[in-house]
């Protein structure tokens, strides 16, 4: 097991000696809890930027003025090279599957690299990585660069190291809090995704029309910069500052923390009693010997625990079945996080700007859908059940945006409010309280080794979809938008269809516990 970075070290013998192992627990994970959201917060606020300057480098030159000389028989004399001819939405569609495509395929193999190594370092390099190359994109603007597979490179690189993130986080996380309220402990902590998406609307918007390359940039030093505080101060498992992890077995005991002892409680002994223990002699008490003890039971734990294999985990119960979901989920919400703002743009009278910023509605209604989701799913033990009903009234919901959005800004607002409930509540549920009871699931008999390969797999197979709806929104959206939505719509009918047996199964459950209840009344 890795050791807690120095930081961690030094708080813990100098202000965690005396503090009750409870309130030591619920700081700990509280300080995970935030930590791990601002960490994936910040990995989807840098992907975010080419979604708004999507509407810079292929906008509507027929409303600039051309300068002297300029051929403006082309309608895209205006653009930024290489996306100045006709096939510029093709090339804008071929750079995001470029990143979604790396991303998916990286996931598959970064969850199994993620149980095997130190979970900080794991996390903290790809962050500061994810920065650098973020920002790589930009500097095309900034030095010029007007080929397209520099751009295309940026994406591919941003998309691998990208995948550090999501096993990352849910695997730290996961081994901090149990399944007690585990639905709503990760929906309001899934709320990093869509704030993310709106932060780095919000900052990309900023600067996307004087100065792009700041889109990418400024994006990509904040995640570099929360990367070294990763480095310093995240603790991916309780036994670091020996506390229990709450999906260990029940018959489990922690390891204590090296800086303490018990000491016995000699307080209602007699004065002879008393006498008696000062003259006797006794052993003395050796930190090293406490240590090696300590390091020899990690070692022995470890031994027993050993990192799951790829298909041991595709075997888990209702893996395969949420990781098609997903796939079709996570087709849809990307699909509009890569090109609302474009549709806004092309549909209505605003510029490129307050398109982006109007299309961070659906990410306020993503926020909410994560939490209902949760909530839901925490109430009735029926995440399956969860999903399918938010994904069938999703459906019309998306045709009723489709026909009635350009009324006005205010219906605007409220359709993307509640398509952005429907499509990212099961997207966020799947990915977050699914993977981890999965990654806990009771025939792994409380090991911990499988959540970064199961979340991996889940959230991969959805990169999957997510790669692949960018890409046909921007094959599609050139001849008309209608195919964009109806393409969606089918997306998530396949969604459904796809949980149909784990939904019979957990209906069914539900009425035979219902008619046990009703019996034992009687």
């Amino acid at each position: 097991m890795a050791k807690a970075p120095i930081s961690i070290q030094a708080i813990e013998s100098s202000c965690c000696v005396n503090v009750p192992e409870r309130k030591r627990y619920k700081l700990y994970s509280s300080w995970m809890w935030i930590l791990t959201f601002l960490t994936y917060c910040s990995y989807h606020m840098a992907r975010k930027p080419i979604s708004v300057v999507k509407n810079v480098l292929d906008k509507n030159c027929s409303e600039e003025i051309p300068p002297p000389g300029t051929d403006t028989n082309s309608t895209h004399w205006c653009n930024w090279p290489p996306f100045n001819e006709d096939n510029a939405s093709n090339l804008l569609g071929y750079i995001d599957s470029t990143f979604l495509f790396t991303y998916a395929a990286a996931m598959f193999i970064s969850g199994m690299v993620a149980e095997r190594v130190d979970l900080r370092i794991f996390l903290s390099t790809g962050m500061v990585l994810s920065g650098l190359f973020c920002a790589m994109f930009g500097l095309g603007y900034t030095f010029e660069i007007h080929s397209i597979w520099y751009y295309i490179l940026a994406q591919f690189l941003c998309g691998f190291v990208s995948a550090t993130g999501w096993p990352g986080v849910v695997t730290a996380l996961s081994n901090w809090f149990g399944k007690s309220k585990r639905g709503l402990i990760f929906g309001l902590w899934n709320i990093h995704t869509s704030l993310g998406n709106i932060l780095g609307t919000l900052i990309a918007s900023a600067f996307v029309t004087y100065n792009w390359s700041l889109s990418f940039v400024v994006p990509g030093i904040i995640i570099a910069s929360l990367g070294v505080v990763v480095l310093f101060f995240l603790i991916p498992e309780p036994a670091m500052v020996g506390l229990p992890n709450p999906n260990a077995p029940k018959e489990g005991v922690a390891t204590p923390p090296l800086q303490r002892r018990s000491i016995p409680e000699y307080s209602t002994a007699t004065q002879e009693e008393a006498a008696g223990l000062l003259d006797s002699e006794v052993e003395q008490v050796s930190y090293i010997d406490k240590e090696v003890e300590a390091v020899s039971r990690q070692r022995e734990e470890e031994a027993k625990e050993s990192a799951i294999g790829f298909f041991s985990a595709l075997m888990i119960p209702g893996v395969i079945e949420f990781s098609l979901c997903l796939f079709f989920a996570k087709l849809v919400s990307y699909t509009f996080l890569y090109w609302l703002p474009n549709y806004i743009y092309d549909n209505t009278s605003f510029g490129a700007s307050v398109s982006a910023n109007l299309s961070t509605f659906f990410d306020v209604g993503g926020m909410i859908g994560g939490v209902l989701a949760g909530l839901l799913s925490d109430s009735t033990g029926m995440a399956a059940s969860t999903c399918s009903v938010m994904l069938v009234i999703a459906i019309p919901m998306m045709l009723i945006y489709l026909e009635f959005s350009s009324i006005n800004v205010g219906v605007n607002i409220f359709l993307l409010i509640v398509v952005g409930i429907l499509v990212n509540g099961p997207y966020s549920l799947i990915t977050t309280a699914v993977s981890a009871d999965l990654g806990t699931h009771e025939s792994l008999r409380g090991s911990s080794k499988a959540l970064a390969t199961v979340s991996s797999i889940i959230d991969g197979t959805g990169s999957i979809g997510a790669a692949v709806g960018p890409l046909l929104a921007g094959l599609l959206s050139g001849s008309n938008w209608n195919n964009v939505f109806y393409m969606l719509m089918l997306s998530d009918v396949f969604a459904l269809l796809l949980l149909t047996r784990l939904t019979t199964r957990e209906v069914r459950q539900r009425l035979r516990q219902r008619r046990r209840n009703t019996h034992s009344h009687l």
